[in-house]
């Protein structure tokens, strides 16, 4: 910890007992301490275990590979996501004129490995460290993982389930459910199907997204709107016409096409 700022150590020390009392302190206790807010001790915490040192006895290697991470960081978006052998191929496309010696996944994944900025997330996948792609925090952010590495609507159940296997979390099926619910970047697509928004389903029940596809095309014939309105949900053709005859939202012209009243 010797790289660490003195109150960074002293909140280390102090939130895992590593003193000669082995005493761990809450965050208010430490905030109390030095008058700042627990979020602030918080932050303090999270800052320091992820802060890294390295070592090196070629100075202009580097600050070769220095440059080469910060130049990946800056190429990446904030809640970009890329596979493993991607990042290393954009990795050596920084460093073309590096001895071959080093050309290799492994010496690079280490090199990778020393960045503060980009991290890699349980799945495998890399990205920014300040994302909740990467950096995933609670059961929402989980279950983004999970559900964009099923690439297509999923049960919540099984969701649940995944997150167990791949986080080692236990993901009670209510609780993921519920967080499903609330998330705007989950859309309920089908009897308890759910995709991410960012694929482009539309949000609502049937009847909203019955509406939306009118809104959008303008008049459509019945074979042409369950068409459409299948593309984003996973429900039976009967339903989408049961919507279609609610005359509060949905009336047909003299084409026999409907429109929204």
């Amino acid at each position: 910890m010797s790289i660490l700022a003195k109150r960074s150590q002293d909140v280390l020390v102090s939130r895992y007992g590593l003193g000669s009392k082995a005493t761990k302190l809450t965050l208010d206790a430490i905030g109390k301490k030095y008058h700042i807010t627990r979020e602030r001790v918080r932050q303090i915490e999270n800052h320091s275990l992820v802060t890294r040192h390295r070592w090196h006895v070629d100075a202009a290697l580097s600050d070769k590979i220095k440059t080469a991470l910060r130049k990946l960081y800056a190429k990446l978006s904030d809640d970009e996501l890329v596979f493993e052998s991607d990042l290393i191929n954009s990795f050596l496309e920084e460093v073309k004129d590096l001895n071959e010696k080093y050309k290799n996944d492994e010496v690079i994944k280490r090199w990778l490995s020393l960045s503060r900025q980009i991290g890699k997330n349980p799945l495998g996948e890399w990205g920014r460290f300040s994302s909740s792609n990467v950096n995933a925090k609670g059961m929402r952010d989980f279950a983004f993982l999970v559900i964009r590495k099923h690439g297509s609507p999923i049960h919540f159940k099984d969701v649940a389930k995944a997150i167990t296997q791949y986080f080692n979390k236990k993901a009670h099926v209510a609780t993921t459910h519920n967080e499903l619910i609330k998330d705007p970047r989950f859309v309920l697509v089908g009897r308890g199907l759910y995709a991410l928004s960012e694929w482009g389903y539309m949000s609502g029940v049937v009847k909203d997204v019955i509406k939306k596809i009118l809104e959008k095309e303008g008049p459509l014939p019945k074979e042409k709107i369950i068409e459409k309105a299948l593309k984003e949900r996973y429900v039976k053709e009967n339903t989408i016409l049961v919507n279609l005859q609610n005359p509060k939202y949905f009336k047909k012209d003299s084409s026999n096409r409907y429109l929204n009243v």
